[in-house]
């Protein structure tokens, strides 16, 4: 029998975060994406401490009416570029967390890169 759709994630996600470590010069930019909401946080993984999250929950992102969720996606990317710089972050490694690289995943990607990250 095959792997379900949660274990077969997980086996990405593990074998991700072996080549993926975020540092305080270049924080690990992680993803994780609900049927519902979508969040992203800045990790360093050294000192285990989360720099920026930003989430589809935030207040100011929900307030907006948007039409579909790769939207909302973008806006999560923006916000949490935005943030990244208030907090003195340029440049970030990204952990798609298992998920492929496509849909919101790659929308909240390239609203960060629009909000001003390198990766």
């Amino acid at each position: 029998m095959g792997l379900t759709k949660l274990e077969r994630r997980n086996r990405i996600r593990k074998r991700i975060r072996k080549i993926v470590n975020g540092t305080s010069s270049a924080p690990r930019l992680s993803v994780y994406r609900s049927n519902k909401e979508i969040y992203a946080q800045l990790i360093d993984d050294q000192t285990g401490k989360t720099i920026a999250s930003a989430s589809s929950r935030d207040k100011e992102i929900a307030e907006e009416k948007t039409s579909n969720k790769i939207e909302v996606a973008a806006t999560v990317g923006k916000r949490i570029g935005s943030l990244a710089s208030k907090a003195g972050v340029s440049e970030v490694v990204f952990d798609r967390g298992g998920y492929l690289y496509h849909g919101r995943v790659k929308a909240l990607a390239e609203g960060a890169r629009e909000g001003g990250l390198k990766f």
